[in-house]
């Protein structure tokens, strides 16, 4: 016996003629089988209204998981890709291009601030070369308008990691 997948428009359609009652106990059974379910529940209720505090205790959390990093090359790599785990989790909830972007180089700024700058382990490099790639990927897609204000953050954040990183070469990453 096989159950059937319904699409999200179905499940839309449904929802639509359900009672606020039963809406409330669906939401509630579903919030209690999914850790991620129950957290995007209260992002949703508890802080999505004022999105730039939910920013700034984000880049909070993340700036003390940087500064508890360990100095060995391997593990270090391990603790940022877990930042990058938990960023990415708040930028999916918050559904925000923009946001998403302030996050990532707010974790490029405390890379560059907390990243041993002398090894050579490639994986830690390549961490922050994909983000800011992926920053640079993020401002292409936004509008003209958006775009310049994103710029002069980026630009000063890619001047700052070739200064400060010898293997790092600016005009790579050039918008």
């Amino acid at each position: 016996m096989t159950t059937t997948a319904y699409g999200l428009q179905h499940i839309k359609k449904e929802i639509q003629h359900l009672p606020n009652e039963h809406l409330a106990e669906l939401m509630l059974r579903l919030a209690r089988y999914k850790k991620e379910n129950k957290e995007l529940l209260a992002y949703l209720l508890f802080e999505a209204h004022d999105e730039a505090a939910f920013i700034e205790k984000v880049k909070a959390e993340a700036g003390f998981m940087f500064s508890q990093l360990s100095s060995l090359s391997y593990n270090a790599a391990k603790g940022m890709r877990k930042i990058l785990r938990l960023l990415s989790k708040y930028t999916k909830f918050m559904a925000s291009k923009g946001a998403e972007i302030e996050l990532l180089i707010n974790f490029c700024e405390n890379y560059l601030e907390y990243a041993d700058r002398r090894t050579s382990y490639k994986p830690l490099r390549l961490i922050l070369i994909r983000q800011v790639e992926k920053i640079r990927g993020l401002i292409n897609k936004l509008h003209e308008d958006l775009q310049f204000d994103y710029q002069d953050s980026y630009n000063k954040l890619i001047s700052d990691a070739e200064s400060k990183l010898g293997w790092f070469k600016k005009n790579d990453h050039l918008l």
